[in-house]
């Protein structure tokens, strides 16, 4: 058929055809598409499924127009290589998803100019609210200020108290760890951990010691073995423990790469993990974790949680209702091949 002759299109649903197919307000509908308002739970999903059979698709200009909204979020993380970054955003987008908020990731490069550039580019265009990701659990001040749109951090917190920040609860996570090695019999456990000026090292640090005399273990050698984020710290850090305390039964790990590396040092020096020597890291990066031998058991800092803790935070102070102090998210132990019961236990 010609061009010309082409019948009309189809109409393209609108909001009280969604509302009508449902049996609902427009008002109603238009809260349950966008995840606002208290609904019941099938009320809500009716209206869902209306709009998927009428394949109705919003306009976001009359959304905004509207509400006075944008339906975008900007996350700021200082995270380059995405490590931690992207199990933040991917959290988020979880949460935002559900309300049909978009998210605007923008990375810094841990460079204020960079972060002063995004700041300003995001406001520019409107966005409802702000979620700052850290690449470390390092508090950080706060943006510039004062700010037109709420702001939620993630993972390193804001030095304000009277901010919001959401983080990952270490002392949890260690008391996790030390609790698995009290149960399988290990009583001589060793720290080895990152930088003793990263507030991650210095705190998983201050847990362990805790956690060891809550369940009687002793810290072998006496001392927490500070040194870097890395395989090649770890193999070194076996090796002089081992050196001044040979019945060393665990090792607790700062991070999954220096696991890795006592786990290396010990297969080559002829200890069986976990028989011998079991071995804990932290983080549950799954690319240093599943490739250690064996697999290490890890603490799992919940990234993901904390990206939609974060989000549901924000969504919150968008909507009034603003949080403010430093809200914790569980941790939790990721048990695999590199721990359980001791060969004398």
């Amino acid at each position: 058929m010609p061009a010309t002759e082409r019948g009309p299109r189809p109409r393209r649903a609108t909001l009280a055809d969604v509302a009508a197919l449902a049996g609902v307000t427009p008002g109603t509908a238009s809260k349950a598409l966008n995840g606002r308002g208290r609904l019941r739970p099938e009320t809500r999903q009716r209206v869902l499924d209306a709009a998927e059979q009428l394949r109705f698709q919003p306009s976001a200009a009359a959304q905004s127009l509207l509400s006075g909204r944008s339906w975008t979020v900007g996350l700021i993380t200082t995270d380059s290589i995405g490590r931690f970054g992207i199990p933040v955003l991917l959290g988020a987008e979880d949460a935002l998803g559900a309300g049909r908020t978009s998210v605007l990731l923008c990375d810094t490069r841990g460079d204020a100019i960079r972060e002063r550039h995004h700041l300003q580019a995001l406001t520019a265009r409107g966005v409802d609210g702000i979620i700052v990701a850290g690449r470390r659990t390092d508090p950080r001040r706060p943006l510039p200020g004062p700010m037109s749109v709420p702001v939620v951090y993630a993972l390193g917190p804001s030095t304000d108290p009277g901010d919001i920040s959401v983080v990952s609860d270490d002392a949890h996570g260690v008391h996790l760890a030390v609790r698995h090695l009290a149960d399988s019999g290990r009583t001589r456990v060793a720290h080895v951990t990152g930088p003793e000026h990263h507030a991650a090292a210095a705190a998983r640090a201050h847990h362990t010691r805790r956690a060891l005399r809550e369940f009687g273990i002793g810290l072998a050698t006496g001392r927490v073995h500070y040194g870097e984020w890395s395989e090649t710290w770890g193999r070194q850090a076996a090796d002089i423990v081992l050196r001044a305390q040979p019945d060393c039964d665990a090792f607790f790990c700062g991070n999954d790469q220096i696991g890795r590396g006592v786990a290396d040092a010990l297969r080559e020096s002829g200890h069986r993990v976990p028989q011998d020597i079991a071995v804990i890291g932290y983080d549950n990066w799954e690319v240093m974790a599943l490739a250690a031998r064996p697999p290490l058991t890890t603490v799992d800092t919940n990234l993901l949680e904390v990206g939609r803790t974060a989000a549901l935070r924000l969504m919150d102070a968008i909507e009034g209702s603003p949080h403010h102090g430093i809200e914790s998210v569980p941790c939790r132990l990721v048990i695999r091949d590199s721990t359980g019961p001791s060969a004398t236990s």
